[in-house]
C-alpha cells in the first residue's frame, strides 16, 4: 500500500507542477493581452485582463508551496515552465480583442480540465489539503471562464 501511495503522491506532484507551469504561462499571456488589447472596449478589457492576471499570479506561490509541503521539488526556470505547461504561447501583439478573449477562455477551460483531473490524484494520495485547494482553484478558474465566455455571448 505504501508503494501505491508513493505513486499517487508522485502523480499528484507532477500535476501540481504542470498546474504551476500553466499558471505562469497563463499569467504571461494574460498580461500580453492586457498590454496589447485595442478597440472600443479597450478600457474594460485592459482592466479585466489585469484583474485576471493578478488572480492567476497570486496562485503561483500557493501551488509551488503546496509542492514543497509535499516534500517534492518544483519548477526552477522558464525552461521548466515551458516543459510542463499545456498553455500555448501567443506572441502576437495584434490579435483582435475577441480573439484574445476566446483564447483566454479556452486556456482557462484547459486549466479547469487539469484541475478536475487532479481531484482523484489528491484523493488517492490521501492529501486532503491539496484536495481542498483544488476546489478553490477550480472555482476561481471557472469564474474566469464564465466572465470571458459571457463577453463573447
Amino acid at each position: 500500500m505504501a508503494n501505491a501511495n508513493t505513486n499517487s503522491k508522485a502523480a499528484l506532484v507532477a500535476e501540481l507542477n504542470g498546474l504551476l507551469a500553466d499558471h505562469f504561462s497563463l499569467f504571461i499571456k494574460t498580461k500580453n493581452f492586457h498590454w496589447h488589447v485595442k478597440g472600443p472596449r479597450f478600457r474594460d478589457l485592459h482592466l479585466l485582463f489585469d484583474e485576471q492576471a493578478l488572480e492567476i499570479r497570486d496562485q503561483i506561490d500557493l501551488i509551488a508551496e503546496r509542492v514543497r509541503k509535499l516534500d517534492a521539488e518544483t519548477l526552477t526556470s522558464v525552461g521548466s515552465v515551458a516543459q510542463h505547461t499545456k498553455i500555448r504561447d501567443q506572441d502576437s501583439t495584434s490579435l483582435a480583442a475577441e480573439d484574445m478573449i476566446a483564447e483566454l477562455r479556452d486556456d482557462n477551460a484547459a486549466v479547469v480540465d487539469r484541475l478536475k483531473g487532479m481531484k482523484p490524484l489528491a484523493e488517492q494520495a490521501g492529501d486532503n489539503a491539496t484536495d481542498g485547494l483544488i476546489d478553490d482553484w477550480t472555482d476561481m478558474t471557472e469564474q474566469r471562464v464564465w466572465f470571458l465566455k459571457s463577453l463573447l455571448a
